[in-house]
Formats: structure tokens, C-alpha cells, sequence
């Protein structure tokens, strides 16, 4: 399995999604793909097999990929503050990739139905989401 995280800013969530995966999925090939250095630097420092930064590493990672993970905002054309380029979105939406999304209410979207709950309960529901659909 070809697992994609793709984070913006500090890459914080992307860090953490790293960390789970690479614990509890061992076998799966981790790809880290930051909009910026320090972003990808943070996931590889979680250890993730391999990094890349920018626009283009990210769509064609997603062309790439069976699992894309990251926060919410990397389907949303301009989220992080600019760092998700309308292609970036498009990339991530329209891969056949299974998408697994942890939401933030920074990107200001809401999805209804979704209770508040702490960054890392958000991040156990979504390395749990993973695993399944690996298989694992």
C-alpha cells in the first residue's frame, strides 16, 4: 500500500498521521508530501520512507496513491492560508485514492455531524480508518 500524507504549514498533523502509521502499518510505504520544507521535514523526522515538497510532488503523489491522508483543508482550493493551490485540491479530490480527511474547523468547514473532540482522537479515528482500509 502506497500511503500519501500531505500537510501544509508546520506539518503538525501530517507528524502525527506519520508517527501512527509507521507503528501500527509497518509494511506500507509512507510518502510525505509538505506544501512547504518545514512541513515535509516534520513527517520525515516521523518517519515517513520518502518526502517532497510543492505543488507538483503533490499531484503527482495523488496520481500515485491508494490511500491519501492529511487535514481537511487539502481538498479545499486556498486552505492553510494559501498553501493549497487550487491544483493541489483538485489532485487530491480526483485521485482514485481512498481519502481519509481529519477535519479542522481553521479551513472553515464544518461538517455537520462530526462531534468536537481533541487533534488526537481526530488522528486515532483516522490511522483506525487506515488500517482498514489496508486490511490490516
Amino acid at each position: 500500500m502506497k500511503i500519501i500524507v500531505i500537510d501544509g504549514q508546520g506539518g503538525g498533523i501530517g507528524r502525527s498521521i506519520v508517527e501512527r502509521l509507521k507503528a501500527e502499518l509497518p509494511g506500507a510505504e509512507l510518502i510525505a508530501v509538505g506544501t512547504n520544507a518545514l512541513a515535509t521535514s516534520a513527517m520525515l523526522r516521523a518517519g515517513a520512507d520518502a518526502g517532497a515538497t510543492g505543488e507538483n510532488a503533490a499531484i503527482y503523489n495523488c496520481a500515485h496513491a491508494d490511500v491519501i491522508a492529511g487535514p481537511m483543508g487539502i481538498i479545499l482550493a486556498n486552505a492553510m492560508l494559501g498553501e493549497i493551490s487550487p491544483a493541489i485540491a483538485q489532485a487530491v479530490s480526483g485521485s482514485r485514492a481512498e481519502k481519509v480527511l481529519v477535519p479542522v474547523s481553521a479551513c472553515h468547514v464544518y461538517v455537520a455531524g462530526v462531534e468536537e473532540k481533541p487533534m488526537s482522537k481526530y488522528i486515532e479515528n483516522a490511522v483506525a480508518s487506515i488500517r482498514k482500509i489496508c486490511g490490516a
